[in-house]
């Protein structure tokens, strides 16, 4: 039985089944985008921090907006050629959509990795920084790569494991870092496994800790299965003690109780934690996202309490190429307090000579830009300026403003080379004009430090869910043309309208995910 409109309009609606198909998908896309940009736009009006603004390259956005407009127009110059029986004219033009396709998802990768290579600290008096962090001389990982500063460092003599949450890959480091250290961590008391004694001085091992858990386990399940057992018969010894006075399960629960020395034989031990003793106490590094520290005892997110003295953990930037000062203003103007001044007495502007510097000439950029906007705006009736400098331009000095004081131009007017405008500042190739500032900052101060990831803040959680399923959707889009590239030649064969009508069908799929595209960019990286 032939399916009926595969590639003839229906006579009701005008188009084939597939088109119906398409359109109402489209439907369902459009609320989930629409849903998408009503939450960015709600969560930015009532955002409770000051909102990135630009803080995208622009260029790579930029270049990804073109591709995908002449990616559409590719598309539909393939279905032209397909309707005008040119076999060689479609290859060449779909061919040239899914390259612009490869080409957009090679430079959103770039992006992401820029982003997940970049480091942003938030300070306890709201003082943001970002930049590149040092590395730590002498410590590596278990690649052997130099670890980065913004680690917690603690001298630990004793290790409590959970048996049932420890994470493996952490208890490998630590036994590799001790190994580094010439220390040993061992068992802290002897215990029995299975009827066998491990005996005290028994090293750690991601092995020792399996036996632990499915000793655990077991002894738990056999310990529930007999208290459960001595419950069902206090029940019914209880029942049959009331008799027939009818009385319900709750009026009796009070009498009902376990004999606890009857089954004492019954239960097995069960070892829910695990104390491994580190000799000599040694010192070990955690990357801060995974430990909660303290001053004598620390503990990791798999429930892994450290015990010893957390030694001093500061932050390294080797490169720092932004400061932002907006949050620390906008705390000021809450309390009352004059934004300038409480910028100047923040830990940064008193302890850093270099950021000192910058801000004092930023200053003196604000009085140079509002003269500026003064001469193009005007005055208005009351003698005020039109046009003032906004909130980033007054308290966030990123790099372009280190590489304009750098080299003696007003802000805006530095001169930046194409990689630059991908990757950020080249240091090295600007190292003979200035430096970005060097800065060690206390682990007392560190209120939040992390990657421009999704954890970072709200913006870059939005940023990356709608970029991420918008990447999804074009590498969707991307594989169906393929398939009609490399796959239709039989199709066309067969019958050359269906195969217009399949790419017709994902051009409008295409041409969705470059509208979609036209409303994330200016909403991310413009404004």
């Amino acid at each position: 039985m032939e399916i009926p409109y595969i590639f003839t309009p229906r006579k009701d609606t005008g188009m084939c089944n597939s088109k119906i198909a398409i359109w109402l998908f489209l439907a369902s896309e459009v609320m989930l985008f629409g849903g998408f940009f009503s939450s960015y736009v709600y969560l930015r009006l009532g955002a409770d921090y000051p909102w990135p603004e630009r803080a995208l390259p622009v260029m790579p956005g930029l270049i990804n907006t073109f591709v995908l407009i002449f990616s559409s127009v590719t598309v539909v110059f393939a279905w032209v050629s397909l309707k005008l029986r040119k076999w060689g004219m479609f290859q060449i033009y779909m061919a040239i959509t899914v390259l612009c396709a490869a080409i957009f998802m090679g430079l959103k990768a770039i992006e992401y990795n820029v982003k997940f290579h970049h480091q942003a600290v938030r300070l306890s008096d709201y003082t943001i920084l970002e930049g590149h962090l040092d590395h730590i001389e002498g410590i590596t990982d278990k690649k052997g790569h130099e670890v980065e500063a913004d680690v917690i460092h603690v001298k630990v003599n004793k290790l409590t494991f959970s048996t049932v949450r420890f994470h493996k890959p952490w208890v490998e480091e630590m036994i590799r870092q001790a190994e580094v250290n010439k220390a040993t961590i061992t068992l802290g008391s002897p215990l029995k496994i299975e009827g066998q004694e491990v005996p005290s001085g028994t090293a750690l091992t991601v092995s020792l800790l399996n036996q632990i858990k499915k000793n655990h386990l077991a002894s738990r399940s056999n310990n529930a299965e007999v208290r459960t057992e001595a419950l069902r018969d206090a029940w019914v010894t209880e029942k049959a003690k009331v008799g027939n006075e009818g009385k319900q399960g709750w009026q009796m629960a009070s009498n009902v109780n376990i004999d606890m020395d009857a089954i004492a034989g019954q239960l097995k031990v069960e070892t829910s934690s695990i104390v491994f003793q580190v000799t000599p106490p040694t010192e070990l590094w955690f990357p801060q996202r995974d430990i909660k520290e303290g001053a004598t005892q620390s503990k990791l997110r798999d429930d892994t309490v450290i015990d010893g003295e957390m030694l001093e953990s500061p932050v390294a930037f080797h490169n720092l190429d932004a400061i932002d000062f907006r949050y620390v203003v906008m705390k000021a103007e809450e309390k009352g307090i004059d934004p300038e001044k409480a910028i100047e007495n923040t830990w940064l502007i008193k302890n850093n000579e270099e950021a000192r510097e910058a801000w004092e000439w930023n200053k003196e950029q604000m009085v140079i830009l509002q003269e500026e906007l003064t001469k193009g705006y005007g005055l208005d009736k009351n003698g005020k300026p039109n046009r003032e400098p906004t909130l980033t331009e007054r308290y966030r000095i990123g790099w372009q403003d280190f590489a304009a004081k750098a080299e003696k131009v007003n802000k805006g007017h530095e001169a930046f080379n194409m990689k630059e405008q991908f990757m950020g500042p080249n240091y090295e190739h600007r190292a003979p004009a200035h430096t970005f500032p060097h800065l060690h900052i206390p682990r007392e101060l560190v209120f939040l430090s992390g990657k421009f990831t999704p954890a970072w803040n709200t913006y870059y959680a939005i940023y990356f869910t709608m970029t991420f399923l918008h990447g999804l959707h074009v590498i969707g889009g991307a594989i169906v043309l393929s398939y009609y590239l490399f796959r239709g030649k039989k199709m066309y064969q067969t019958n050359p309208e269906w195969l217009a009508n399949r790419v017709e069908v994902g051009g409008l799929f295409w041409h969705f995910v470059d509208l979609v595209w036209i409303f994330l960019f200016p909403i991310l990286y413009l404004m």
